[in-house]
């Protein structure tokens, strides 16, 4: 399991690096992938949900948690994501393509927010049995992206959804990321209490197989943002290098 402290300074705009290099993509690199991302289609439904071959890469949290908001930051794009004014009020499961237009090679896909106290106890286990059978058995699925409040740390119900995927994560089909949302909010010793006792708590999660990490993230500061960039560009590259001509 990983954790990441990102440096205050860090923005969405990476600068590329003099010189020749060869390794993990750079941050312009994954952020010029993120910033390709388009709607492709929406749904009510798991079953509604297009069949596809590319891997996909689920983010999910609570209501309030700044899941649309995250969206739209690493794709350098305002309103991709629908950001409700009303938390709990998007339930639908969004899928946005990534790639060039004609060689798409992952999605996104924006699950219904949860937890949110004032949606109906129907509508609620209506949408837990979505995301149930969506992290369960979805088969394209290859990666989740949890968002969870720093100023709240894992709730129940983000324990409880973590569930759905846990078999999964632990055989490492899945990759998890989770994501300490608003820590611009926090203090150092505030930011650094929040990836210790997150990653203690995942710690059950946790196996030889896993592949697992927790960072610091502020779409206001645009904190985090190339990392996670860079974490999502590998799991659908795992091969990509940087290579700049001599």
């Amino acid at each position: 399991m990983t954790t990441t402290t990102p440096k205050p300074q860090e923005s969405g705009a990476a600068s590329a690096q003099a010189g020749p290099q060869s390794g993990p993509v750079s941050e312009k690199v994954a952020l010029g992938w993120t910033h390709t991302a388009r709607f492709l289609t929406t749904a009510s439904k798991v079953v509604e949900v297009p069949i596809s071959e590319l891997p996909e890469i689920a983010f999910v949290g609570r209501s309030n948690a700044g899941k649309s908001t995250a969206i739209n930051t690493l794709a350098q794009q305002k309103r991709l994501a629908f950001a409700s004014k009303t938390p709990g009020r998007t339930q639908h499961i969004n899928l946005f393509e990534l790639g060039p237009k004609d060689a798409a090679d992952a999605w996104f896909s924006d699950l219904p927010g949860y937890g949110y106290a004032a949606v109906a106890r129907a509508a609620k286990l209506r949408w837990q049995q979505v995301m149930a059978e969506y992290l369960e058995i979805r088969r394209s699925l290859s990666g989740v992206v949890l968002m969870v409040d720093s100023r709240l740390g894992l709730t129940d119900l983000d324990k409880q959804l973590l569930s759905f995927v846990a078999p999964r994560v632990g055989t490492g089909e899945v990759k998890l990321l989770v994501l300490l949302t608003k820590a611009d909010k926090l203090n150092r010793k505030e930011q650094a209490a929040i990836l210790a006792s997150t990653q203690t708590e995942l710690a059950d999660l946790a196996t030889d197989d896993s592949d697992i990490a927790i960072t610091l993230f502020s779409a206001l500061k645009k904190m985090g943002v190339g990392d996670v960039a860079c974490i999502l560009h590998e799991w659908v590259h795992p091969q990509a290098q940087d290579v700049s001509p001599d």
